[in-house]
């Protein structure tokens, strides 16, 4: 294996494999910061030829954490299909490029089971943002959770009703705000302010109520700790369709998190056993580049193969939605707009690649060197991409996290603009509540929340409608 090459009349050598990964990588303040980046172009240009001459056995063969001293590495190797990893072996990760950008999406999805963490975020290293897209519209992965995501011709997108307070009146206003512009076919998922059991169950609750007399056909979920659900199921609290954790790519990131892949193998099991969704898909993951970097759990890798093994964690586990929170960490991990959008389309890419049904949280933090603009370029870049779904919030502002992402109306722009619809059955009921015409399109009655509103109802917790 060659680990140095020649530019210019000056030889750059490398370490080992994971130097050259980490110098192969698009520019990320992450990795400046952790002191693995490239000194510049030149160099990274350099780490970029010697990693497309390494084979595909030779990123197997060198995962950026070991076998002996990570679970999630073991997980991810454990997992390779033999038989499809000895027809690929011996692609270069030049050669797998080229591979992934010429050849049919049935050839692509059958060498999926014969990949690793570090194939992926090699080959990833060498592409460029129309690649990512290009590769990524070749890769579709379908789930089944209540409904069905990743059809051909499908937007879908998460409602995120978050309230500073987890107010049930006011979570329950925002879903009806929501559904009015015909939002949360993917799922509604709410990020809790207060992580306890009975928190969650009752927020749970609401959200069966509320789907159940509407007959919404969608999916419900509590952002909260694995740990807390694991508690609200064991106790039969409240109806769960989705399971969520946030994952990390090393077991020593996955501790700061509360977790490992032996719990995660308990709640998995705890869920298919207890869960209220009728499909075989009922986990829910989400990530995002700087996590182990954040944690101190990176073993001198750099964010983005670090995010790839986030990803070979999450197919253990056969999700129904992932999602990279793409630029919620900050600038310390992903400085502005353009590594925001970099990033993004990297882990869509991947997530695909490596055979989850792959969303995205466009999203920056206020003090990052984004804005509007950014979050919106990446978005239609996504959507072109065939994310399988992304976030819709009030305004695109979420007043819990404090942070900028995509709004109701961001979702039903990129529809128009697209062609795409909604979940098919989701899409149906929004026809029957006038909210969708019959081309998937907003009425002139979306986006008023007082379709929901009968008489003299009243929202939870008394709030008069």
């Amino acid at each position: 294996m060659k680990l140095k090459t020649n530019l210019f009349g000056q030889t750059y050598a490398f370490r080992d494999v994971k130097e050259v990964l980490a110098k192969a990588n698009e520019e990320k303040s992450g990795d400046m910061l952790a002191g693995i980046a490239a000194s510049g172009n030149v160099e990274r240009v350099a780490a970029k030829v010697v990693l497309a001459d390494m084979t595909l056995k030779d990123l197997r063969e060198n995962p950026v954490v070991s076998y002996e001293e990570d679970d999630i590495t073991r997980a991810d190797q454990d997992a390779v299909s033999d038989t499809v990893y000895q027809q690929i072996k011996g692609y270069t990760v030049g050669e797998f490029r080229e591979f992934l950008l010429r050849e049919s999406p049935e050839k692509l999805q059958a060498i999926r089971p014969g990949l690793t963490a570090e194939m992926v975020a090699g080959v990833t290293k060498l592409m460029s943002n129309m690649d990512l897209v290009y590769a990524a519209r070749k890769l579709p992965v379908e789930a089944t959770c209540n409904t069905t995501i990743g059809r051909p011709g499908t937007l879908s997108s998460r409602l995120q009703p978050n309230h500073a307070t987890d107010n049930p009146a006011g979570i329950i206003a925002s879903v009806m705000e929501g559904i009015s512009y015909g939002v949360g076919d993917a799922v509604i998922g709410l990020n809790p302010a207060v992580d306890t059991i009975d928190s969650v169950a009752s927020i749970l609750r609401e959200f069966d109520t509320f789907t159940q007399k509407w007959q919404i056909p969608t999916q419900n979920c509590v952002l909260a700790h694995v740990t807390t659900q694991m508690k609200v199921l064991e106790k039969n609290l409240a109806p769960m369709d989705l399971m969520f954790q946030s994952l990390a790519g090393s077991e020593t990131a996955s501790r700061a998190f509360g977790i490992d892949v032996a719990l995660m193998d308990e709640a998995y099991a705890i869920m298919r056993e207890k869960k209220n969704s009728t499909g075989e898909n009922f986990m829910y993951f989400e990530t995002g580049q700087g996590s182990e970097l954040s944690s101190d759990g990176h073993h001198g890798a750099d964010q983005l193969v670090m995010e790839a093994r986030c990803y070979a964690f999450a197919k253990r586990y056969h999700p129904f939605l992932v999602n990279t929170v793409v630029g919620f960490i900050g600038p310390e991990y992903l400085y502005d707009g353009r590594q925001m959008i970099r990033a993004g389309l990297e882990d869509h890419f991947m997530g695909k690649l490596t055979g989850i049904p792959m969303g995205c949280d466009v999203c920056y933090t206020n003090h990052m060197r984004a804005d509007q603009n950014d979050l919106e370029n990446l978005a239609m870049m996504l959507a072109m991409a065939d994310c399988n779904y992304i976030m819709g919030i009030p305004g695109g502002d979420d007043v819990m996290l404090m942070y900028q992402t995509t709004s109701y109306h961001d979702v039903a722009s990129l529809r128009r603009l697209t062609g795409k619809k909604p979940i098919a059955e989701f899409a149906q009921r929004m026809q029957e509540l006038e909210i969708l015409d019959e081309a998937g399109n907003l009425t002139a009655k979306a986006g008023d929340p007082s379709l929901f509103f009968a008489g003299n109802e009243t929202l939870s917790g008394g709030m008069a409608v």
